[in-house]
């Protein structure tokens, strides 16, 4: 039986990919800022963290060696988007903001996770980019700059551990049809959209030991968009 790490994982995304993981008769490990947000359960442990601050990251992961005594996948699928100013009016909040959220709580992750991973021989990482990351866009130069971090740090990870049996890999999503962007788009059609469910199944997909074989693939997830 796996032990599953997810981030975000109150979120409308991380909650599709807890199901699957879930479906999957996987351990889960779900790593949230909200306090009492998700159930514990026989096969479940919810840990309140800032994924911000590195010890508590650490805190979290020792506490789930604690429990499931290894870690067999890290979905890092905390995120944030902030659609802002041309760059050189973006403000430093701005910028931090999508900075440390999108890079910087992977990074804490994957300092805690990857020595775990290399030590019991193994383990499948992947990340949440963006397919907006692929370029530069007007209006969106600071959440553009954090998912091509994503994409670009996925592909470093990939070539750094491919030898050492951990797959690391990232999803491209477009829009995801969540109950925020219907409200924030009214006239869009959200049937164009990339559906939670069907995200994470790609995401349970390249997971899985059917995808040892794919190392820094940066893999588009468009709807019908």
């Amino acid at each position: 039986m796996r032990t599953v790490v997810l981030t975000g994982a109150a979120g409308n995304l991380g909650r599709a990919v807890a199901s699957a993981f879930a479906q999957a008769r996987d351990n889960l490990v779900l790593l949230d800022l909200k306090p009492g947000a998700l159930p514990d359960g026989e096969r479940q442990l919810y840990i309140a963290t800032n994924l911000l601050d590195a010890p508590s990251v650490q805190a979290a992961v020792d506490k789930t060696v604690q429990r499931f005594k290894r870690i067999d996948v890290l979905c890092n699928i905390a995120g944030a988007f902030r659609m802002g100013a041309p760059v050189h009016e973006t403000s430093d909040e701005d910028w931090n903001f999508l900075i440390d959220v999108n890079v910087r709580t992977l990074l804490h992750t994957s300092r805690a996770v990857v020595p775990r991973m290399l030590a019991q021989g193994g383990g499948k990482i992947v990340n949440i980019g963006a397919f907006a990351g692929q370029k530069g866009v007007a209006q969106m130069g600071a959440y553009v700059a954090a998912k091509s971090a994503v994409i670009r740090l996925t592909e470093t990870m990939a070539a750094e551990l491919r030898e050492r049996n951990i797959n690391v890999n990232c999803v491209l999503p477009t829009i995801i049809d969540t109950p925020e962007n219907r409200k924030a788009m009214p006239d869009a059609d959200p049937q164009r959209w990339v559906a939670p469910a069907a995200l994470a199944d790609v995401i349970v997909f390249l997971a899985s030991d059917a995808a040892r074989a794919i190392h820094g693939a940066a893999l588009p997830v468009t709807g019908l968009s």
